[in-house]
């Protein structure tokens, strides 16, 4: 039987540390499953773009294809643009079956790269340290609820003495807002760990933010990560109905 492929469904940016991003974590994938054909395709501003990248796995061979949406939430992409793309490819390429994923969030498994990344700069969970989790943020109420949901669930997960959510934009609270938030809380060790993929224009927007509130301590968003790779994995298993220890595409 053919292995299923692996599609990356990335956001895209006109920034080019993204596409490296999703570049290297493929990469990642490859290296630990060899049995495995994982490709990107992005909604906008990369290529492909993903028609064109169902296009070639349908010009290529047959065999099914797991799309995997490289979002957090479940948000306006996640519930209006990747479908609607999907269902245009159905619609031109009859011979092509394409099983969609869940969107990457909530897991624990996010928390643990947040909390390497924030290991990277110094800082460990403890009771007397607060985190600024900085999202994206959204325009659509339930993708923004579903951020604080992950932050208080990660706060009792590690032990942190406050997890605080921020939005780089679409909506409230700013960097500074949560800093105020945790502070009246007492805490004086804050960090911000970005709850986004890649680098590019909102990371550095949480960057600039957090330097202007005095928080020194900057985590590097998610980016091509073990616990990333492993939760595509899951991702993948669960989009074919199987658990991940059932998956043959190599060691």
């Amino acid at each position: 039987m053919t292995t299923p492929r692996l599609l990356l469904l990335g956001h895209g940016s006109r920034d080019p540390r993204h596409a490296a991003t999703m570049d290297a974590l493929v990469a990642r994938l490859r290296a630990q499953h060899p049995g495995l054909d994982a490709r990107v395709g992005y909604l906008d501003h990369c290529a492909p773009r993903i028609p064109r990248a169902l296009e070639q796995l349908a010009e290529e061979e047959d065999g099914p294809v797991v799309a995997v949406p490289m979002l957090l939430a479940r948000a306006y992409h996640a519930k209006t643009d990747i479908p609607g793309v999907l269902r245009e490819a159905a619609a031109r390429l009859p011979r092509l079956t394409v099983h969609q994923a869940d969107v990457l969030g909530p897991s624990p498994l996010l928390w643990r790269a947040l909390e390497r990344r924030l290991a990277e700069v110094g800082v460990q969970p403890s009771a007397d340290t607060g985190i600024i989790l900085a999202s994206a943020g959204s325009s659509d109420p339930a993708a923004n609820a579903a951020t604080r949901a992950t932050a208080a669930a990660w706060q009792r997960a590690a032990g942190w003495g406050g997890v605080a959510v921020a939005h780089a934009s679409a909506a409230p609270p700013s960097v500074a807002d949560a800093a105020a938030a945790l502070r009246a809380r007492g805490l004086r060790r804050l960090a911000v760990a970005p709850y986004l993929l890649a680098p590019g224009l909102l990371p550095d927007r949480i960057a600039d933010q957090a330097a202007t509130a005095g928080i020194p301590a900057v985590a590097a968003p998610i980016g091509a990560s073990p616990d990333l790779a492993e939760l595509l994995m899951q991702r993948y298993a669960e989009a074919l109905t199987i658990r991940p220890e059932q998956l043959a595409v190599g060691a």
